[in-house]
This record gives C-alpha cells, structure tokens and sequence, in this order.
C-alpha cells in the first residue's frame, strides 16, 4: 500500500500572506496538508512617511552598506513602494519569519542571529562587521511598536544609522468563511507565528474547538498565547518554518501504535 504524506486530509490556517505565506503554504503542500492563506495582520503608513520614501531612494543609490528588520513585514513594505535592494547593500535580520520572508523575495540574507539567541540583542552579538573597525552605513526599518534595540546597539557601536519607523501593524479581519471554518472544527490546526499573530486568534475565534491544533514558534509566542486564553498543544523546537511544520505533524500524524 502507498504510505501517505504525513498531513494528508489536514488543513492548516496560515495567518499571514505575501512571500512567508506563499512559502509556508508551498512546503504545507508538500506534505500533503491543505493550506488556507487567511492574512490576520497588515501594515499601514505611519507619521514617516516622507523619511522612508526618502530612505528607499537613497537604499536603491546603494548608499547603504546594511539594511536591516526585525519583521517580515519589511519585505511588503518595500514591496508595496516598488523598492529593491542592491547587491551591494548586506541584509541583516532578526527572526525566522523574517528571514522567509526576505529570501522568498529573492534577497540574501547575510546575518542572522543562531536559532537558541533570535532576538535583535542575539544579532547585535552575532555580527561580526559591526565589531571591525570603520562605519557602516546602516538603514534599519522597523514597525511602530518594536523597540529600537539595533538602532540603539549600531549607534553605539559608532556607525552611521538611519532609523525609520517603516509601519504600524493593524489587524485584518478574517473572511466569514474562515470564521465558520475554525468555528466548526474544519480548520484542523492553526499556525501562531508571533504575539500580535496570538492576539489576533484570541479576538477573532473565540469559540476555537478544542480539538484544533495550535502550533506555536517560540516560547515568548507561547507565553503570549496561552496569557491570553489559548490552548496551545506544540511549540516549535527552534525558530523555523519547518520546525514549526514538522510541530504540526507531531500532534497529528497517526499513533502507529493505535493503528490495525
């Protein structure tokens, strides 16, 4: 008999959308499960914007040595400006989200902290160019409500930075589709790949059956979710896409003990 694919027959609610979301969805496939891409979360402008339009010019002139994001939400960011990095210009970036995010758009990243030190701290002790010697031009693009944690740590380190709050993260209604998919159990597990991403399914789906599979990355995720109310039943063992996959298959493939 021809073994089946460890997720066949399960679908899986990918909450957000753009390059992350194609490329979850694409390995979500592969392994035989039905992905629903429901975005919970966008962005919009903020009171800068004049500096970043002004910022993404001078990132195309290739006057920057590094650009850097600690969300992956950048990458739509200078999607939707038309914006493109030049290959001159180094990406450094904090989360594995992000990191997705910027290769499945076509960018290389070149620094990102280890999978066990995934925080904008972790980067800043994990990145060897800023500790040599000389200035490095850096633009660090952040949301509305990140701490400004590298644009604090490169200044320190006496290089020339250029911060710019790039967008406001906003909560984007689920379809009435989506709501009664999850309500009624159709929707068999849930991916939950940040806090504001846990906040969004504590609001949206507040009658989550307890038999949806909540899979989260990370242990600041899991913490956030489960203070607000959520049952989580598998956390991802580090800070990537596949682990978070492979969290997913853990608690649904078929006990072969239980099986004829």
């Amino acid at each position: 008999m021809t073994q089946g694919k460890p997720l066949d027959g399960v679908r899986v609610l990918v909450p957000r959308g753009g390059s992350w979301g194609d490329l979850v969805a694409k390995t979500l496939r592969e392994r035989g499960a039905t992905p629903v891409i429901a975005p919970l979360i966008d962005f919009a402008h903020t009171g800068e914007q004049d500096k970043l339009e002004a910022a993404l010019e001078r990132l195309e002139a290739g006057e920057f040595d590094w650009i850097t994001a600690t969300s992956a939400t950048v990458v739509d960011v200078l999607a939707h400006h038309n914006a493109v990095i030049p290959k001159r210009t180094q990406v450094a970036v904090v989360g594995e989200t992000t990191a997705a995010a910027f290769e499945a758009a076509g960018y290389q990243v070149s620094r990102t902290p280890s999978p066990g030190n995934n925080t904008a701290r972790g980067l800043l002790e994990e990145w060897p160019e800023i500790a040599e010697e000389g200035t490095l031009r850096v633009l660090t693009l952040r949301s509305s409500i990140a701490k400004p944690v590298l644009t604090g740590g490169l200044i320190e380190r006496k290089h020339d930075v250029t911060q710019v709050v790039a967008f406001r993260t906003i909560g984007v209604p689920a379809s009435a589709w989506v709501r009664e998919d999850v309500a009624s159990g159709r929707i068999n597990a849930l991916l939950v790949t940040s806090e504001t991403i846990a906040r969004e399914v504590h609001e949206q789906f507040p009658e989550l059956p307890q038999d949806t599979v909540v899979a989260c990355i990370g242990t600041q995720t899991q913490i956030v979710a489960e203070q607000l109310g959520l049952h989580v039943d598998v956390v991802a063992e580090t800070l990537t896409t596949q682990s978070l996959i492979d969290a997913v298959v853990s608690v649904t493939e078929p006990n072969e003990d239980e099986m004829d």
